[in-house]
């Protein structure tokens, strides 16, 4: 790996640097970000998931049959605790309905690539941090429509006195579109045409960072006035889900007595999602609903940030049970 490759990818791993100087930048001079179109939100969404498809190849997909027990436990509260918590928290905080639905899709969403990056920091497992990804990625395209149908249905006449129909079809048709069709393309590329393929795959984390900028900087830059009237209440709403699905896709994998690195990679999959995705399905499927897109755009804020904090406790809990490994080993010789 040549020093380029290096820096490259020494950048995409400094991710939350990106997305927090990036935010601050929006909010305090929106201009910077308002040159980016809503339209372009797709394109580059599909950059971030052909990024990921790109490092995947049709053996990847074997690990399922490897690890079945901690894909299937992973992806499981993927889609139960995560939706059950968004639905909680928008009712608990009282959410209006743009927000509700907004806060819904993120929790309906699957994981994002960013988990695969803050696994690689944190030092966990990688390959289940990829193989979660990529199954829930995959289950997206039943799960994320349905879900978010189901839960934002029964949250709409509590806060507007009807059933808000919800185009299953469209979200099915919008999640395809942005989340298979790229993942994959790349995985056939890289089947395909490995050799061209290694020769970029230590630019392209990078770009899927960029990407992920600009639609988060973007909405930030549109939606600052909103955000500054009620994002109180949504920065706690949000901050609580992430907040939980780490703390619970941790604990409940330790609960069923998972290893120690498997625990922490269930913890950051179910505690990071897709956060451009969500930002997507809002734009596409649910135009009435002006800030129905926020939600996602703090979101990826959030769980950078707090996905950089768990990183850094799991570096520092192998550092514990490494000396704890030396101590022992020291007063057995000894003895």
């Amino acid at each position: 790996m040549n020093k380029i490759e290096k820096l490259f990818i020494t950048l995409a791993n400094a991710f939350p640097v990106w997305v927090i100087s990036g935010a601050a930048l929006a909010l305090w001079e929106p201009t910077t970000a308002t040159w980016f179109q809503p339209t372009w939100i797709p394109l580059f969404l599909g950059i971030i998931m052909l990024s990921m498809g790109l490092t995947l190849d049709f053996d990847d997909f074997l690990r399922v049959l490897r690890a079945p027990r901690s894909i299937a436990f992973g992806v499981g509260l993927q889609y139960t605790i995560m939706p059950m918590l968004g639905f909680s928290l928008a009712k608990l905080f009282h959410l209006p309905m743009d927000y509700t639905i907004g806060l819904v899709l993120v929790a309906c969403c699957p994981g994002g690539t960013a988990s695969n990056v803050v696994c690689f920091i944190a030092r966990t497992n990688i390959a289940l941090s990829v193989s979660l990804t990529t199954v829930s990625t995959l289950a997206a395209i039943i799960m994320t429509p349905l879900l978010t149908t189901w839960l934002v249905e029964s949250i709409s006449m509590d806060l507007m006195g009807t059933v808000l129909q919800v185009n299953t079809l469209g979200l099915l048709i919008s999640t395809f579109k942005v989340v298979i069709l790229p993942v994959l393309t790349g995985v056939l590329l890289n089947h395909y045409f490995r050799p061209w393929v290694k020769r970029i795959n230590p630019y392209t984390p990078f770009l899927a960072v960029l990407a992920i900028v600009f639609i988060v900087d973007f909405i930030l830059a549109i939606k600052k006035e909103e955000i500054i009237a009620t994002g109180f209440t949504l920065l706690m709403a949000v901050g609580a889900l992430h907040v939980l699905g780490f703390a619970l896709g941790y604990f409940l994998s330790k609960w069923l007595r998972f290893e120690e690195k498997d625990s922490q990679t269930v913890s950051i999959e179910v505690g990071m999602q897709n956060s451009g995705l969500a930002t997507e399905l809002a734009r596409s499927n649910f135009s009435n609903f002006a800030l129905a897109m926020v939600p996602g755009a703090i979101s990826a804020l959030t769980h950078c940030i707090l996905g950089s904090f768990v990183a850094g406790l799991c570096r520092i809990q192998e550092k514990l049970d490494k000396d704890k490994e030396m101590r022992m080993a020291e007063s057995k010789s000894s003895a």
